[in-house]
């Protein structure tokens, strides 16, 4: 037998969620097979033995954010977490996300995630009208690389799974919405920089943060969340200092 035959012949041990805020884990077999993703995993588990599972997918690429699972307790994008890093002794639980109310199986509700983007002013405000010509940015200046270094969160709620302070105070506006703040609060074309600030000061904004670097650590895009929110403090005191906050 061939160590390809074995890898197909062998069986994950997977432990599911299932129900809403109330609920157990259901247990279930599913054949091992090499390159297998959790997302995999999950969806052999719905098409091939139990399609009343709900979970919630797109692109598979890494670039939606929506399969975002806990798996064996850490929060992570599915589609990207080969079992074979996750679970070398073949058992899998999956659970979804901490922190989000739980609509039904794995499937959260992100309302609340997404409305605390709004409460930290997390869309851009132009300040030019739409007829002018593009702005011209400056690649290598300090603001444009601040910005750049978190521009590439793709929503997917693992840092705001991950974050302990949410799970203390829910009204925490939590990671992703501060890292948004934070890239917007050095586009130089943005006209809300003062307010978005006072948006995110508050005693529920970026001081609240206690620095555990959770959501740096899982953030599966590789961004710094804590170093955005770092910055958002002090923006805040220097405002505050000036009489400006």
């Amino acid at each position: 037998m061939t160590r390809e035959t074995e890898a197909m012949t062998e069986s994950l041990s997977v432990s599911v969620w299932r129900g809403g805020a109330v609920g157990a884990f259901r247990e279930y077999s599913v054949p091992r097979r090499a390159s297998q993703t959790v997302l995999d995993v999950v969806t052999h588990i719905q098409r091939r033995i139990d399609p009343t599972l709900a979970y919630r997918f797109a692109c598979r690429v890494g670039m939606c954010g929506s399969c975002a699972m806990t798996v064996n307790g850490v929060a992570r994008w599915t589609c990207r977490t080969h079992v074979a890093r996750v679970a070398p002794h073949g058992r899998l639980e999956i659970a979804p996300l901490a922190n989000l109310p739980v609509i039904r199986d794995l499937v959260c509700d992100l309302d609340v995630f997404f409305e605390k983007w709004q409460r930290a002013r997390g869309r851009f405000e132009p300040s030019a009208p739409a007829s002018t010509d593009f702005a011209r940015i400056a690649p290598d200046s300090g603001e444009r690389r601040a910005a750049e270094a978190g521009i590439e969160c793709i929503g997917c709620a693992v840092c705001y799974a991950s974050c302990d302070v949410v799970a203390w105070n829910p009204a925490y506006l939590g990671p992703a919405a501060l890292n948004r703040a934070w890239t917007l609060m050095n586009d130089a074309r943005d006209a809300a920089h003062g307010a978005r600030l006072r948006a995110v000061a508050g005693d529920a904004g970026c001081h609240a943060c206690h620095t555990q670097l959770s959501c740096t650590e899982r953030c599966p895009k590789g961004i710094s969340p804590t170093a955005g929110i770092a910055g958002l403090k002090r923006m805040s005191v220097r405002a505050l200092i000036r009489g400006a906050l």
